[in-house]
């Protein structure tokens, strides 16, 4: 009986062996921004795919693979050809070097590592992982959305603090931040902001602006807001092919600033492209920068949070 099973083993595992060096590609296909993979390529991606993708995202991409029970968030579905992370403004399709940093240096807070393949391999498995949501990737026809880029910071550090107050103020009066995230500003000082920025009092505050609000999201699941005094930010920090920059805290600005600009894709994050004005933008990835720092701390955090919340 043994010698059986050992021998029904054998045939199984050969057969998933072959099944993965067979040749599903016999042509090659265009996709969006005039990028052509060869069959060779998408062959050599599935492989790769195979190897350090599928027990995540699925045989079928889309999100079910054998690992993904009780991960959160839960793997991205590749079949919705939706991306959180673009570095275009959301909802658009992101260009191949971005797709290329998150499989790189993965994302925080997520079950997305930093995978160490080649260039070749990176290439390949992104090509093949279009595959998956044919409608929104393939033809030549198809557009990528426009690659946003880091504008020259108005601030800089010899002018964070104004930055960070300027932050303040446009988080939580002009941007409204804090309707799906949450408030971090005393009920006093929402009424200095506004007396300062709108000049009237506020006399009426939402009950629940101390609280992060569960949103809706187009990936099937919803989606928690993060509390910036306490969570990691996935794609900031991550993408950490930067030429000529070597500072960590520039980084981190940069992708905030990014992320603010582009939005995420398929999740509440809107766009805040020609919404807010650049400079403003800046101030509020400044702030979020500050909020930050209380992760380090979780007494001073705390004090911070329950000071803000009696006044």
């Amino acid at each position: 009986m043994r010698k059986i099973h050992s021998y029904l083993l054998v045939i199984l595992l050969s057969t998933m062996f072959f099944s993965c060096k067979e040749s599903t590609f016999h042509e090659g296909r265009f996709f969006a921004g005039g990028v052509y993979a060869t069959a060779d390529q998408l062959n050599d991606g599935k492989i790769v795919y195979l190897e350090y993708c599928v027990s995540c995202h699925g045989f079928e991409g889309d999100g079910n693979g054998v690992s993904a029970k009780g991960l959160f968030p839960p793997p991205r579905n590749f079949k919705l050809g939706i991306y959180k992370f673009g570095n275009v403004v959301a909802g658009e399709l992101p260009h191949d070097k971005t797709l290329h940093k998150i499989i790189r240096h993965g994302l925080n807070g997520t079950p997305m590592l930093q995978w160490d393949m080649s260039k070749e391999q990176v290439y390949n498995v992104i090509q093949y992982i279009k595959t998956f949501a044919p409608k929104a990737w393939e033809g030549k026809g198809k557009k990528l959305g426009e690659e946003l880029v880091v504008s020259k910071d108005p601030y800089g550090p010899s002018h964070k603090s104004l930055a960070v107050q300027k932050g303040k103020e446009v988080y939580h009066l002009i941007a409204q931040c804090q309707s799906c995230h949450r408030a971090y500003a005393s009920k006093k000082e929402l009424n200095q902001i506004s007396l300062k920025v709108n000049n009237e009092e506020m006399t009426e505050f939402d009950e629940d602006m101390y609280k992060i609000k569960l949103q809706e999201s187009e990936h099937g699941y919803k989606v928690l807001p993060p509390d910036f005094t306490f969570h990691s930010l996935r794609s900031v920090g991550t993408m950490k092919e930067k030429p000529g920059i070597k500072d960590p805290e520039r980084i981190a600005l940069n992708d905030l600033y990014l992320r603010l600009l582009a939005g995420a894709g398929g999740a509440a994050m809107p766009s805040w492209k020609d919404v807010l004005q650049d400079n403003e933008i800046w101030a509020v990835a400044y702030y979020v920068r500050y909020l930050q720092t209380f992760t380090k701390d979780q007494g001073k955090r705390k004090k911070f949070l329950d000071s803000i919340e009696k006044n």
